[in-house]
């Protein structure tokens, strides 16, 4: 796909939004791939512009995100979940499972004009209820160190930091963070 198209998805994603309270959050499938690239895009682009992230010097950024990148995903069995807001896509988020007790958290994505509204947590929700139900005991997620402010969301969730890390081939430093499921009761909704 040529980036121009990319640029027309884009903006047809952005302009999806609205005001009203009917949601759901669907399995994504194989046919919603161009959907999900487009909201991760969109969603990481004010992350990128931040820290100065690009093509170049990070690729793999989720604000670079082709449909291939999702494909492959899939096609290793990460599951990706849609957030739908009267019947638009707003959001997404995706759970890996690389290990039986062990979950990752990727790819959790709002659209801009949809953020501080709930989404972003109704999503991790959805999350940790699909993990928990497939006997996964802790989710971890990896975010930029320097990001204090995503930091202190994810803790206010219930989230622990742990190490921070170099990559060489990534142009910040990475901070680990670990949720443990609770093996009775519900999530904490904090």
């Amino acid at each position: 796909m040529t980036h121009l198209r990319h640029l027309q998805k884009d903006r047809e994603i952005a302009r999806m939004r609205s005001t009203d309270s009917d949601e759901q959050i669907k399995v994504a499938r194989l046919d919603d791939v161009a959907i999900l690239s487009g909201l991760i895009r969109i969603s990481y682009r004010d992350v990128a512009q931040r820290f100065d992230l690009t093509p170049e010097n990070c690729p793999k950024h989720p604000s670079n995100c082709a449909d291939e990148w999702i494909q492959d995903d899939l096609a290793r069995g990460v599951s990706y979940c849609i957030l739908e807001h009267n019947g638009l896509p707003i959001g997404c988020a995706a759970l890996e499972r690389p290990e039986p007790d062990l979950g990752y958290l990727e790819r959790l994505a709002v659209l801009p004009a949809n953020r501080r509204k709930g989404f972003g947590r109704r999503l991790i929700d959805h999350v940790f209820h699909q993990a928990k139900d497939s006997g996964i005991k802790k989710i971890s997620i990896g975010i930029i160190a320097a990001q204090t402010d995503l930091k202190r969301w994810y803790r206010k969730i219930g989230f622990i930091e742990g190490d921070t890390k170099e990559f060489k081939h990534l142009p910040f430093l990475v901070t680990f963070m670990m949720y443990h499921l609770p093996s009775k009761g519900g999530i904490n909704e904090g």
